[in-house]
């Protein structure tokens, strides 16, 4: 039994002070260091161990070499924000400004594309803002959000919902959202109903006017977009909005609560 007692203790004493060692070690090369060239060290300083034992006892104490852990740590310290889907198709809004819906589509005009992106309010479904450009850019949809921002200037907690688009989701544009205190919520990749209110606008509109014209030029095409968005939104009623049209809606709202 004193054997026993003696040989924990010598044990015990030889571990505090192969802990105290390697975490001079350790400190001494920057914690660089992995538990093979520690003991290398320690070899070299006259003391017998081995790569097991140091490895086990930089477990105990937590001590991980940097280096294995650098690439980890840089990725989650500079990890963009997750994208998260916040409305998982719960598409209703209590209040105008509440939530906006945005979305991109494409027409062939001759020999190239016209893209045009809209900003939809979801409490009425209104288009609140829109543009054309030759290129699906970046510059398209903060100049979209401007114009949005610009006419509703909205209250606090606005949430801003698309597709993961390059352009939603670069940092431009995520940083004028920011700036705006601005909750942006996306689309699940492969999951187009989660922006069903902007891509349903997109579909009638290319049925009732844009599968129907046949355009001249660009300037005809421009034309022919306001005329429709604005026949949208004054005339053409919702069922989901009890048969009004985007306008009433708001009209109604705004009556109620002046």
């Amino acid at each position: 039994m004193l054997r026993n007692k003696r040989s924990s203790a010598w044990f015990e004493k030889r571990r505090e002070e192969y802990c105290v060692l390697i975490r001079e070690v350790f400190d001494e090369y920057r914690q660089v260091l992995g538990a093979e060239k520690i003991r290398t060290i320690l070899v070299q300083r006259g003391h017998q161990v081995s790569t097991e034992y140091v490895a086990k006892l930089m477990r105990e104490m937590g001590l991980s070499s940097i280096r294995t852990t650098a690439k980890q740590d840089y990725l989650k310290l500079h990890e963009p924000e997750k994208k998260k889907n916040i409305l998982r198709q719960h598409f209703q809004a209590d209040r105008p400004n509440q939530i906006w819906v945005s979305d991109v589509t494409c027409f062939k005009l001759r020999n190239h594309y016209l893209y045009t992106c809209v900003i939809l309010d979801l409490f009425s479904r209104k288009v609140i803002a829109y543009k054309i450009s030759k290129k699906n850019s970046t510059q398209l949809i903060t100049s979209t959000f401007k114009m949005a921002w610009e006419q509703r200037t909205p209250e606090a907690k606005l949430i801003f919902h698309s597709d993961r688009g390059s352009q939603y989701t670069s940092h431009r544009f995520q940083q004028l959202l920011h700036e705006h205190s601005v909750i942006q919520s996306f689309s699940n990749s492969g999951k187009p109903h989660d922006d069903a209110v902007a891509e349903s606008f997109f579909a009638i509109f290319k049925k009732e006017e844009v599968y129907r014209k046949n355009y001249t030029s660009e300037a005809d095409f421009k034309r022919g977009v306001d005329s429709y968005i604005e026949f949208y939104n004054t005339q053409w009623p919702h069922r989901t909005l009890k048969n009004l049209t985007p306008c009433q809606v708001e009209d109604i709202f705004m009556e109620g609560n002046t």
